[in-house]
């Protein structure tokens, strides 16, 4: 498939495209395949090469045959997240294709399906405010007034040592060397942004230390999730049954970090599991004083929130968080945090992205966008 896909051998990848939906159906008719290992299975397999035959199709502008496929997907596999990705693909290329109805309504009927979840559903939201205006629809959606929600953003200036469409933007930092946009932003916090320390990690910090204080419920003893001795990660983590099979011990847990014991926690289950492998956990990047700091100055409250969020939906959540986390203190015992997503002279959010920043804003972490722009360019 991959290799018709790159000679642009478009018999070949239609051939794939029909064998793998044929098997999709057979397999999923007669499988009974347990969620754990629903991703090991033929089925899955096999929707991925469909959806590798969507996106072709899209390209080629077939969109009828791409609308066929993905409503087969989202027939056959009604408990998979990665149905927020067909729906919306399936609502854009009905739109293609003049739908404008069919289209606003498969964006509706998305946001009922509970498997459609973070950033795909800010893409749908968003797909329907534009789409549900008279005659189509008269009433303003209920989550307009959220969605809207303004996000605080600041201006960083910095001299660019490129500004090509395509390449990577690069400037020169206050040090005079090369930079990106994240140092460049790091460094504007660290001196007249107000002194902040920080690292530019994402989602990494965050996974991090949710491996560190959760460890006990990761590796807790729950039947038929850890099938080999090399895995990293139980079977269920990126699924919905990883919360409510643990909710005991990952209450217990959050409570003792929303009290205030988080360093505590940190601190043992570093020296405990050093070098050990875990899903997320990454011994070498973050030190043990940048993750002390961190879940020093970001507070209880705020931590638990995100952790429970982890707990309950790993795999939606795991990625998109704010490039950078940053802290600093007040005397000795007294910290605070922000997080922000940096953006270049020419990105914008994406719908993971501005997600995540709203959901922290609800958990009320102190987060911004930082924009760095050319000098130039300043507005």
């Amino acid at each position: 498939m991959d290799e018709s896909l790159e000679q642009n051998d478009c018999e070949k990848v239609l051939r794939c495209i029909s064998v793998a939906e044929s098997r999709i159906v057979s397999e999923s008719l007669s499988s009974s395949s347990a969620a754990l290992i629903s991703c090991f299975t033929p089925s899955w397999v096999y929707s991925k090469v469909v959806m590798l035959g969507v996106s072709f199709l899209e390209q080629v502008r077939r969109y009828s045959s791409a609308i066929f496929l993905l409503k087969q997907l989202l027939e056959y596999f009604t408990c998979d997240g990665r149905r927020g990705y067909w729906t919306l693909r399936l609502s854009i290329d009905l739109e293609h294709l003049g739908y404008l109805s069919e289209s606003l309504s498969i964006a509706e009927n998305g946001l009922l399906d509970p498997w459609v979840r973070a950033g795909s559903r800010i893409s749908l939201q968003k797909r329907i405010l534009r789409l549900a205006k008279p005659p189509r629809r008269w009433k303003i959606p209920p989550f307009s007034s959220s969605l809207n929600r303004k996000i605080k953003e600041v201006q960083v200036v910095g001299r660019p040592l490129n500004c090509e469409m395509g390449k990577k933007s690069r400037f020169y930092g206050q040090d005079g060397n090369q930079c990106g946009v994240e140092q460049l932003a790091l460094q504007h916090y660290a001196g007249e942004g107000g002194g902040w320390h920080g690292v530019h990690t994402e989602s990494g910090i965050w996974l991090t230390i949710f491996g560190l204080l959760m460890w006990d419920a990761i590796f807790a003893d729950i039947p038929n999730v850890f099938r080999t001795r090399f895995q990293t990660a139980p079977l269920d983590l990126e699924t919905d049954n990883f919360y409510p099979e643990r909710k005991t011990l990952i209450e217990s847990q959050l409570q003792k970090i929303n009290d205030g014991m988080a360093e505590e926690m940190l601190i043992t289950s570093w020296e405990s599991h050093r070098g050990t492998s875990c899903r997320g956990v990454n011994w070498e990047r973050h030190s043990l004083s940048d993750l002390r700091a961190a879940v020093s100055c970001v507070g209880g409250p705020c931590l638990a929130s995100l952790c429970r969020n982890l707990s309950q939906d790993y795999r939606s959540w795991s990625s998109g968080m704010p490039d950078l986390l940053l802290w600093r203190f007040h005397g000795e015992f007294r910290g605070e945090a922000k997080l922000v997503e940096v953006k270049g002279p020419r990105d914008r959010l994406s719908e993971q992205q501005q997600a995540w920043l709203l959901l922290l804003m609800d958990k009320g972490f102190n987060t911004e966008v930082c924009k760095v722009v050319p000098l130039t360019i300043r507005s």
